[in-house]
């Protein structure tokens, strides 16, 4: 009886029991519950996506680039590159010093600089060989031809060579000087149209580092330019050892110390030894008792 009189209420007030229905049923249905939360991460916080982060997600998805490093500008065309390199020689005995003298004209013939040279005797008497360490400016025009002939001082050993692309950064340091001169020139009109006291020495302070600004930024572009411009070569010259350079008489305390030992050995050995032998005589002797005796 109680469950028809509870399944009579339920058909009574059913519109009561569709609306309660829907109310809990159509949150789970809609997707607003989750979509409020699509774009948050960790505790809750929620994430803007900026530009950027837009370019870096395209490039992990392969759907775009995204670079990192502000040297590379693939849009210029006029490119600046840097570039260094090292060599590593090694000349014939006795023919440092002449090494040396054509070093120095292969430093003359491509117009370049010396910039730091270091040379110095190793070892002694006839073990001793010579060593040269070298830095030099070439111009990048005359890159190729010193070093071909550097390379043909004596045996390369090793031979470096890296590129670096600044064409970024450079581009960026013009722009920003563009701005910085345009900034002073507002401060000059500034100042004079200034009629206050208080104000002009404000502005003479602007005008003043920003005068130091732009001489700074005019010093990097011209240290750029001079990267580009000239190749720094480091040199490294060797002079080929003597054959003999290991070779040397024995001691006579080496030679004690191998004649204790062997003797040390041979005595380990007889002692090793006699008690084998001492069984053999006493077998032997067992042996020739018996036939005497049958």
């Amino acid at each position: 009886m109680a469950l028809k009189n509870q399944w009579k209420t339920i058909k009574e007030n059913w519109v009561i029991a569709v609306i309660l229905l829907l109310v809990v049923m159509v949150p789970l249905f809609s997707g607003s519950g989750v979509s409020s939360f699509s774009k948050s991460v960790g505790y809750g916080i929620p994430m803007m996506e900026t530009s950027e982060m837009a370019m870096a997600s395209d490039s992990f998805r392969g759907g775009g680039v995204y670079y990192g490093n502000n040297d590379f500008a693939p849009e210029i065309e006029d490119r600046k590159i840097t570039k260094t390199s090292s060599i590593s020689t090694e000349v014939e005995r006795g023919e440092f010093h002449n090494t040396e003298l054509k070093i120095r004209a292969i430093v003359e013939g491509t117009n370049s600089y010396l910039l730091n040279e270091n040379s110095y005797k190793n070892g002694r008497n006839k073990n001793s060989y010579y060593s040269g360490n070298y830095q030099i400016k070439v111009p990048t025009k005359k890159y190729s031809l010193a070093i071909d002939q550097l390379k043909a001082l004596g045996e390369v050993q090793s031979f470096n060579e890296n590129a670096r692309d600044i064409t970024g950064s450079y581009t960026n340091t013009q722009t920003e000087l563009e701005v910085e001169k345009a900034r002073l020139e507002r401060y000059e009109e500034m100042y004079r149209k200034a009629t206050e006291i208080s104000d002009q020495i404000e502005l003479n302070d602007r005008i003043f580092n920003q005068e130091r600004t732009i001489k700074y930024l005019e010093q990097s572009l011209e240290n750029k330019d001079l990267q580009v411009e000239y190749t720094t070569i480091s040199l490294n010259v060797q002079e080929e050892q003597s054959g003999y350079i290991n070779v040397a008489l024995v001691k006579f305390s080496e030679l004690i110390e191998k004649l204790v030992d062997s003797f040390n050995s041979l005595l380990a050995l007889i002692f090793w030894i006699l008690p084998w032998a001492i069984i053999a005589i006493i077998v032997w002797f067992g042996v020739r008792f018996v036939r005497k005796r049958y």
